[in-house]
């Protein structure tokens, strides 16, 4: 698995040779199926549902209940909605901060004639909470789609309370028109408007701290960052507040981007952290390069996604978890600083990954073009967890990855079980026998946990790690390589 990581430019080899999944997923509504599902949102009302956007141009809800057994259609705008191309539709959902006394949504799709993106936004039924109302659209936004692919699509708002809209870079391939670049066009962007405060005769205002408000050069002062080919799906960090986006590589890296307020992110002069088309010049002053890359090795279209900030795998907290969409990898991302990342492989699922969403708790969904929505199957941590079975008897996994390669992963992953609470120690040890160090110890709850254990500063070699309780002993070996 070969990525990059920002500042120091580091090759890291990961190699993993496991096939069992270390964080496997689950069908979350197994009675519910969906055409091309490419978005999943909560409306923040407390009333616990969930609204999946088809690409085609339909919104459904439903309650989030793992037994439920049908969907009510929130909103159908299918006459409305550009399907031409694979990557044009309904594409993104967000629910205005104060939804549940103004009923305000918002929406980005496609449409024809001309072929052009539209932002609007639409207003709940007054006599049915599961129902919009059609015919209550308001455009506040529309820019023309020179080529049917690389729409972006996702729309949220952030913790500010302003709209962010991701824009690509108009299509074709390679920036033809020099979109991404050019500050005058909302294309290859993210934009952020304020939709409470209208003005100069719009339906939106401009944030006064946008990088162009009230410039004279002509710069569109929607743009809050710019230089993207293709952001497909951004988030913010519930806790930080950061801003996460995947951008779409032409065709050889795909990355990770944190966005900030007036940075360019380099399209079409670079794709990940390599000069785009060298012979047409690469000067990078000024340009804000990727946390992390991956390249075709791994995969050929990033999804991304969310930082994990839920309670049913407490091992994934604060991991940023993306995917892509080909082959189905899902990863998780410690970001601890420029240049200082750790970025794990989870699950290779074999599913075309859209798009991830969360619930009011915090729950990650994943989002799946063969029409269902998983999740990463919980965690059993007490006996009071229904969520799973307790183990029969004392239970130590195999490490993940394993063989583990120093300087490419600093540590590995075991799930260790335990019938009924009891203490325990985990211990990794050399082959003489000695201990190289503790990794858990105390008191344990009944259920399955997962430890990690540091091999950052180990030399290569063969250990073992050793999970004891009373008199029960399980044993298991670790190979460490450069």
């Amino acid at each position: 698995m070969t990525f990059r990581i920002a500042t120091t430019c580091i090759l890291a080899l990961v190699v993993v040779t496991t096939t069992r999944a270390q964080y496997p997923i689950e069908n979350a509504f197994p009675n519910l199926s969906f055409t091309r599902p490419v978005d999943l949102q909560h409306a923040g009302d407390g009333s616990e549902r969930l609204f999946v956007v088809e690409q085609e141009g339909r919104i459904l809800v439903f309650d989030n209940d793992p037994a439920v057994s049908g969907t009510k259609l929130f909103l159908d705008i299918r006459p409305r909605i550009d399907t031409r191309g694979n990557e044009e539709g309904l594409l993104g959902l967000a629910f205005h901060p104060e939804y549940a006394s103004n009923g305000y949504f918002y929406v980005n799709y496609t449409a024809t004639n001309p072929d052009r993106t539209v932002i609007s936004r639409f207003k709940v039924s007054e006599n049915d909470p599961d129902a919009a109302d059609p015919g209550s659209e308001t455009v506040l936004l529309e820019f023309p789609q020179p080529y049917s692919n690389h729409n972006g699509g996702q729309v949220a708002f952030g913790p500010d309370g302003y709209l962010y809209i991701a824009t690509g870079d108009g299509g074709s391939g390679g920036d033809p028109q020099n979109n991404a670049q050019n500050r005058s066009n909302l294309l290859g962007k993210i934009l952020r408007i304020d939709v409470d405060n209208p003005e100069a005769g719009k339906e939106y205002g401009i944030p006064g701290d946008n990088p162009f408000a009230g410039n004279t050069e002509g710069y569109a002062e929607e743009i809050y960052a710019w230089g993207l080919r293709n952001p497909w799906r951004f988030s913010f960090d519930t806790e930080t507040g950061r801003l996460w986006t995947g951008d779409v590589g032409q065709n050889r890296f795909e990355e990770v981007d944190i966005i900030e307020n007036g940075k360019n992110y380099g399209w079409r002069i670079m794709e990940g952290f390599s000069c785009f088309n060298p012979s047409s010049g690469c000067d990078q002053t000024g340009l804000t390069l990727p946390v992390i890359e991956y390249g075709r090795d791994q995969g050929a279209s990033i999804t991304g996604g969310y930082v994990y900030r839920g309670s049913s795998v407490p091992e994934l907290q604060g991991k940023y978890i993306y995917a892509d969409f080909v082959t189905g990898r899902i990863w998780g991302l410690t970001y601890n600083g420029p240049g200082d990342v750790d970025n794990e492989l989870l699950l290779s699922s074999n599913q075309n990954i859209a798009s991830f969403g969360t619930d009011a708790d915090n729950g990650l969904y994943i989002c799946t073009f063969g029409g269902s929505i998983f999740r990463f199957e919980p965690t059993v941590t007490s006996v009071g967890d229904a969520s799973g079975t307790l183990p029969d008897e004392m239970t130590l996994s195999p490490a993940f990855p394993s063989p583990a390669m120093r300087g490419s992963v600093s540590s590995v992953s075991v799930r260790f079980g335990v019938p009924s609470q009891q203490q325990i120690r985990l211990v990794l040890y050399d082959t003489l026998g000695q201990e190289v160090r503790t990794v858990a110890e105390g008191l344990f709850r009944a259920g399955t946990h997962r430890a990690s254990i540091d091999i950052s500063d180990l030399r290569p070699g063969i250990y073992y790690y050793a999970l004891q309780s009373g008199t029960q002993r399980q044993t298991r070996k670790l190979l460490v390589m450069e």
